[in-house]
């Protein structure tokens, strides 16, 4: 259907703002509950119908055909090139919520050391059927000028596809959206979704801000370490991913047991270094 122009909406902020329901286990399995908006006056009903559950462990569709903003066909799996893929669920004539998801996860990526087109790939997806790739190259133009990184046009993909492709990708994921025709939109939350190269749910960061640290330690963990540092390294054993926030917060237990090492290893250091300078003073007193 052509719609008319899109009409700015609280609703869909108010969507934005909705909290994640936990999952269990670091990639799985699930254990789904949507995000519901909040009760208010005039809420269309469609708005029921709107929710991001958690889908943690379960593979994405990599094969499904999408078309991106040049007009070719092409699969997550060519996008992603073996990379992990931050994918972006949002629709192009968006009257707010996607434009603000957009512009955090270029303000997010773009002071992150790691680069897209090098280290991940950021495939965009709209989940409206009607959307074309003049829509997609549109957004592109308008949005990758804030991540001014090198590597920036390659490494983000604006997607469409027919009805039944993107569906099976948000369904996936667990991203529920609804049609509301009283208002000519559509009623979505916001987040993004960390995969793994082969379309494993690894990672969601819920919100139009997402913190650059938190993104970071997404990416390094569903790339299997094989992006990001020692320091990352260090920061994942310290710290674990809470699927209810999206966020990474301190393992309490994980820090008792560094604690324990670092005290140990103190101890060990204390008594070689004793021992060397008592050999010293007896080698020096027999001297």
């Amino acid at each position: 259907m052509k719609r008319s122009s899109r009409r700015r909406s609280a609703l869909l902020a108010a969507l934005a703002l909705a909290g994640a329901a936990p999952a269990a286990g670091q990639f799985g399995p699930p254990r789904p509950q949507p995000i519901i908006s909040p009760d208010g006056a005039g809420r269309p009903a469609a708005v029921d119908q709107v929710a991001f559950e958690q889908r943690l462990g379960e593979r994405v569709p990599m094969d499904v055909p999408l078309v991106d903003e040049a007009g070719r066909r092409v699969t997550l799996a060519e996008v992603g090139e073996g990379r992990p893929i931050v994918l972006v669920p949002a629709y192009y004539e968006c009257p707010m919520l996607c434009s603000m998801v957009l512009g955090g996860v270029a303000s997010s990526l773009s002071v992150l050391e790691l680069d897209a087109d090098r280290d991940f790939e950021v495939a965009v997806v709209s989940f409206d059927p009607d959307e074309t790739p003049e829509m997609a190259r549109a957004a592109k133009a308008r949005h990758l000028p804030r991540y001014d990184r090198p590597g920036a046009d390659e490494g983000f993909h604006f997607l469409t596809g027919e009805a039944d492709a993107v569906a099976a990708v948000m369904d996936a994921v667990g991203f529920r959206y609804a049609y509301v025709p009283e208002r000519d939109e559509w009623a979505h939350a916001a987040g993004i979704v960390t995969l793994t190269s082969d379309g494993t749910v690894a990672r969601y960061h819920y919100g139009v801000e997402y913190p650059p640290r938190d993104v970071r330690l997404g990416l390094v963990e569903a790339a299997g370490g094989t992006v990001g540092s020692a320091v990352d390294e260090v920061l994942l054993y310290c710290l674990r991913y809470d699927p209810a926030t999206g966020r990474y917060s301190l393992a309490i237990l994980n820090l008792v047991r560094a604690g324990g090492v670092l005290t140990v290893a103190g101890i060990g250091l204390f008594m070689f270094v004793s021992w060397r300078r008592g050999r010293r003073s007896e080698a020096t007193g027999e001297a």
